[in-house]
């Protein structure tokens, strides 16, 4: 493999008589993984499930839902993965969030979450339980976030698409727990990813660890005293590593390090990550309110209180016919709460958190439950993908799941109204059966003949 010589230069003197083996690494193939999603599906029918694919898992000894997978498999291609039952990811990857424990209950940051690894992988420790804001900058890679999101059925995440200082502005000492996976210069993504290893320069790792540090200042912000940060990269630079990481500590003395873990893929079986926990012990600043607006005062999207009226009269109907008794409780008790809001045609069950969203660039303002239209409302496939056989009156589970993943219109029983179906009891859209028709409602930009890659 062709890498840059002031890379391998500085790495043989960073790793002295270990950098042999470390320089042998790149002529091996490169590790595959997986996570299991705890809110879709138990590990061990995961583990069965994908045998059955001749998919054979082996864990991943630092992530108690990571899994590595073999050379040549492609698990992303199979039913179980548009289901949400687990997501792809690089097994060194799974260290930050594992970093982070997080906990349900908790209001959580992924500040530069794209495309959507170590929020998934923090959705599931929370449980559906607390607020986990999910953030990323760049538009086109927020949409991507906010897909993964949906894919595995999270119900409590905020997507945004804002800066870290206009964050930091608007969330002051909020959040429990705030993992930074900061931009960087990428090298142990040099196994795999040819463009990281062209752009890679000594400018660049410098220009990087001055980017994240300007970023770690805005995260210790948002952060409550008791909390904890997770700061982590994908690289080997001591500058954007170690150094940063000293340097966290020594700008901002309220925070102490907690613990760190470097992973070398010459000493474990993964590309390469940094990761740093850090606590925050300072008291709290009473010039420093949390952003406490209450979710009823959010700006409905131009919607006003005679509109949702309507809605929510709409969604209670829907709710009643199609939903179990204790999943209508659960979401009428958050649409009488207030969470309830408008974005453009599509309606939301805001998470309980999570305050006013006014003024800020938001891609997923929650659970999209989906649209009135002519009086009339039509569930959203988020919704479907949060939800799970014993929340619905009916469901149809699918022999030939790739039919439905291609549009296909099925044949049912004596079903009548919204289905949801459903492949290894995990959720992957919704049908409306009528006359033992089940109509497909997959959304068409997500269906297989539409050219879309797995």
């Amino acid at each position: 493999m062709d890498l840059p010589q002031a890379y391998k230069e500085r790495m043989e003197k960073q790793l002295g008589n270990t950098y042999e083996a470390f320089l042998a690494e790149y002529q091996k193939e490169r590790v595959y993984g997986l996570r299991y999603n705890p809110l879709k599906i138990e590990k061990e029918a995961l583990v069965s499930c994908l045998l059955e694919h001749q998919v054979t898992l082996e864990e991943v000894p630092w992530a108690k839902e990571g899994f590595y997978y073999p050379p040549g498999a492609q698990p992303g291609k199979l039913p179980l993965h548009e289901a949400g039952a687990y997501y792809i990811q690089e097994p060194s990857a799974m260290v930050a969030a594992e970093l982070l424990q997080p906990e349900p209950g908790e209001k959580i940051l992924d500040l530069c979450a794209s495309p959507g690894g170590k929020s998934t992988q923090i959705a599931g420790r929370m449980q559906g339980k607390g607020l986990l804001v999910a953030n990323e900058i760049i538009p086109l890679r927020a949409k991507i976030l906010s897909r993964n999101i949906e894919r595995m059925g999270i119900a409590n995440a905020v997507v945004l698409n804002e800066t870290p200082k206009r964050l930091a502005e608007r969330f002051p000492q909020f959040f429990d727990r705030i993992v930074v996976d900061a931009p960087c210069s990428g090298e142990g993504m040099f196994r795999k990813d040819l463009e990281a290893r062209g752009e890679w320069s000594e400018q660049q790792v410098e220009a990087c660890a001055v980017r994240q540090r300007d970023i770690l200042s805005l995260a210790a912000a948002m952060l409550k005293p008791g909390g904890r940060l997770v700061y982590s990269t994908c690289t080997f630079a001591p500058q954007e590593n170690e150094q940063n990481a000293a340097w966290f500590v020594k700008e901002y003395p309220q925070f102490t390090l907690e613990a760190s873990e470097q992973i070398l893929p010459h000493e474990k079986r993964g590309e390469g990550h940094y990761a740093a926990r850090f606590y925050k012990k300072e008291a709290p600043d009473p010039g420093k309110a949390e952003n406490k607006k209450k979710a009823s005062d959010v700006k409905k999207g131009g919607a006003g209180k005679k509109e949702l009226a309507v809605c929510s009269g709409l969604i209670q109907k829907f709710l009643s016919e199609y939903l179990s008794a204790d999943m209508q409780k659960q979401l009428f008790n958050g649409i009488q709460e207030g969470r309830l809001a408008v974005f453009g045609e599509r309606l939301y069950l805001m998470p309980p958190q999570i305050g006013s969203l006014d003024g800020l660039k938001t891609e997923r303002a929650g659970l999209e439950l989906g649209c009135c239209k002519k009086n009339r409302f039509e569930p959203s496939h988020a919704l479907a993908m949060a939800l799970h056989p014993g929340d619905v009156r009916q469901c149809l589970e699918l022999k030939e799941p790739e039919r439905f993943l291609r549009g296909e219109t099925l044949s049912c029983g004596g079903q009548a109204g919204w289905t949801l179906v459903t492949v290894r009891g995990c959720s992957l859209g919704w049908g409306k059966a009528s006359q033992g028709v089940l109509k497909n409602h997959y959304p068409k930009g997500l269906r297989r003949n539409c050219g879309r890659q797995s």
